[in-house]
């Protein structure tokens, strides 16, 4: 751990699970960039942050945890770690907190550092637009900064009092845009005129079980009345076997590729005539890609029920709540059927006008994600400096 007393701002970050890793990782590389080296590191954080310097003071998958079952039993080695987290950070006389998505174990420890003179910058901001609007001024309570991935999320936070900076998502990051469709056909001996579908039924085992015997029942459909060759599915390695098995009852060609490899699955998408899709980031990548796609999902019935009990978003794909609009069609648990499915991906591939109305609206999805634009992480160091400048005026920086 580097010595606090050095005349070079410390910059305390939390991150607790991998995606949260990654976006650290990033902002930690701006940061160095912005300040010519002269910053230090501490907190918490996995391979990607200590790739980058940081010396983490527990291993980031003891945060990593999800659903009540798996939590309860950790529960007092959370608290701890809370404590520890907390103390470390006044101990250090951080110049700042950043606290990266993971809202259960950050607020917490968010909290315990209102009143330290310790501004609080977290990252990621909670899904208040979609349920629990009384967060926003819960949080704008214990929090210097707050830093957005999309930006109708302004309005949200704009009453608390709670400064905001709109940086972009991380898919702005990560070269969507660079995919070469046709390149991926050639090395995989796709034809050019051959219809090809992405299939994504998620990247959890629970998704999988749930989402493969109706896809599969989908595409089976659609092969029947329409000259479909191809399927390809970006899976992670943990979940090739049981996607390979399914697909062997499929009546067209599938090909697996490797999702953990972001240029391979980008390059498979983008090769893509339509996408059939379980709900959650694929959808945002899909539309960054100008690939239609339809929407599908099924959960736990308990857990649907308490979703749409408190849920607000008149949306369930995350391309659609950019838009603002339905443009890709979403069929959500009776109506995830291959009866509704199928119809639904014909009509994409089919009609080139529904073709033509997603690809029109997803251009101003990519926008809105920050496109094009500056680097998410690039905002969000700046904004991370003008906090500690603020609260440090003196300090240089």
């Amino acid at each position: 751990m580097q010595n606090a007393s050095d005349d070079t701002p410390l910059i305390f970050l939390i991150a607790g699970e991998a995606s949260g890793d990654i976006i650290g990782a990033r902002l930690m590389a701006a940061l160095k960039k912005q300040t010519e080296g002269r910053v230090r590191f501490a907190g918490v954080g996995g391979a990607h942050m200590e790739g980058e310097g940081l010396e983490s003071l527990f291993a980031m998958r003891e945060l990593s945890l999800m659903g009540i079952f798996e939590i309860l039993p950790h529960i007092p080695k959370l608290l701890r770690r809370i404590r520890q987290t907390e103390s470390a950070a006044r101990h250090m006389a951080a110049s700042a907190v950043v606290t990266i998505d993971a809202p259960d174990f950050n607020f917490r420890v968010g909290k315990r550092l209102k009143g330290s003179g310790i501004p609080v910058v977290h990252y990621v901001a909670p899904q208040v637009w979609a349920w629990r609007a009384g967060r926003a001024q819960k949080i704008a309570e214990f929090l210097a900064h707050l830093l957005l991935l999309f930006p109708f999320e302004e309005k949200c936070f704009a009453n608390t009092g709670l400064e905001t900076t709109f940086v972009g998502h991380p898919l702005a990051e990560e070269k969507v845009g660079d995919a070469d469709g046709a390149a991926f056909r050639r090395r995989n001996g796709i034809a050019a005129e051959d219809s090809v579908l992405a299939m994504l039924p998620g990247s959890r085992h629970g998704e999988i079980s749930r989402h493969l015997p109706i896809f599969g029942e989908t595409i089976n459909a659609v092969a029947a009345h329409r000259d479909l060759r191809w399927v390809v599915i970006p899976a992670m390695p943990a979940l090739r076997a049981e996607i390979k098995a399914a697909a062997a009852h499929w009546n067209v060609k599938s090909l697996i590729v490797d999702g953990s490899v972001q240029s391979t699955k980008y390059d498979a998408l983008a090769a893509s005539n339509a996408a059939l899709t379980s709900s959650g980031t694929a959808t945002l990548e899909l539309a960054i890609l100008g690939v239609p796609m339809v929407v599908a999902y099924r959960a736990n019935p308990i857990t649907i029920a308490l979703a749409r009990r408190i849920v607000k978003v008149p949306h369930m794909a995350l391309a659609n709540i950019v838009a603002g609009r339905r443009a890709a069609p979403e069929f959500l648990q009776e109506a995830c059927s291959a009866e509704q499915l199928a119809p639904a991906l014909e009509n994409i591939l089919l009609d080139a006008t529904v073709r033509r109305d997603q690809i029109e609206c997803f251009r101003n999805v990519s926008r809105q994600l920050g496109i094009g634009g500056s680097a998410p992480s690039e905002l969000a160091a700046e904004a991370v400096l003008r906090v500690i400048k603020k609260y440090q005026p003196n300090k240089e920086n």
